[in-house]
């Protein structure tokens, strides 16, 4: 039976599951362990599917936790699929967050965007990815990085990615969308990002041309200082993403600010399909239209989405 230890989140890890997992965690309004998996050969090849042994597929610290389970275990990734079902074994309610690729009865709640087609009885859609933006969150990010208030208004935010399966983000495309900045860097502040993913030849790149530029500040990793990456969320007027993250366009999404999006017709696949919903609802545009300002409601799926599972596992309230 699952003990009373509340709720625990499970990843392997990688920022974007962590993020999700421990967003849906805090809207659930519940104080989470974190568990990050380090999956075993020949476990971590097959997961989420069972093979004899899989109870010992992650380690000594793993198999503690199912001698007393967590009332509510919260997965996200193919990794934490595996673990999210073993709980469910031995007694914990079971949420996973992602497409597991294997019938998704095996757990008790399966949340995966509209773009990955997954419909079932027990699966909850929603349109990108869980993330923690909201007004309350907004206003921690500002007030964590007042000084970002002296950049002059307006204010563009650029968020860059780096490459994937479905877009090739590369020095030729940095220079491609640098260009379109320059066209607003007279009369806006830029504040610009890279992420784990970008290319070190684009870092360099975004250093050359813009590190001397005036009103304008950049982030590149640990050696520019805290991460400001909900800071530039926050303070943002516009914000121009590049199309190779969903949970990056989501975040973006989630504030009041308009979003333009680089390049959508050159990316492919899933995240080509939510930017494309995207479209469709009028919440981003694509930078090549311009700068002309536009309005759109804040992407705010995780309450939804939070309420929901309370709901469909009769949770308390927050």
């Amino acid at each position: 039976m699952a003990d009373s230890r509340g709720l625990c989140t499970l990843t392997d890890g990688h920022a974007g599951n962590v993020r999700q997992a421990q967003s849906l965690a805090r809207a659930l309004g519940g104080e989470a362990r974190e568990a990050v998996l380090a999956p075993r050969a020949p476990w971590r090849w097959v997961a989420p599917r069972l093979l004899p042994g899989a109870t010992h597929a992650f380690g000594t610290a793993f198999h503690h936790l199912q001698m007393q389970p967590p009332a509510l275990a919260i997965g996200c990734g193919r990794q934490a699929a595996l673990a999210t079902r073993l709980l469910r074994m031995r007694g914990s309610r079971a949420i996973q967050i992602l497409d597991p690729r294997i019938d998704p009865s095996h757990w008790d709640l399966v949340i995966a965007p509209e773009h990955d087609g997954l419909t079932g009885p027990n699966v909850l859609t929603l349109l990108g990815s869980l993330n923690p933006v909201d007004d309350a969150w907004l206003a921690d990010a500002r007030a964590a990085f007042p000084s970002f208030a002296a950049l002059p208004s307006p204010r563009t935010a650029v968020l860059l990615g780096g490459d994937s399966a479905h877009y090739r983000f590369d020095a030729a495309a940095f220079g491609r969308l640098a260009s379109r900045l320059d066209a607003a860097a007279t009369t806006h502040s830029l504040m610009l990002t890279t992420s784990r993913r970008t290319l070190p030849g684009v870092v360099d790149a975004v250093r050359q041309r813009w590190s001397a530029r005036a009103n304008t500040l950049l982030w590149c990793g640990a050696p520019d200082g805290p991460n400001p990456y909900a800071g530039l969320l926050a303070w943002a007027d516009r914000i121009v993403c590049t199309p190779d993250s969903v949970n990056m366009l989501s975040e973006a999404c989630g504030t009041r600010a308009p979003v333009q999006v680089f390049e959508p017709e050159r990316v492919s696949g899933r995240p080509r399909r939510f930017i494309d919903a995207l479209l469709r609802h009028g919440r981003v545009r694509d930078l090549a239209d311009g700068q002309a300002p536009f309005g759109g409601e804040p992407l705010r799926e995780t309450a939804r989405i939070a309420a929901e599972v309370r709901a469909r596992l009769d949770l308390p309230g927050r």
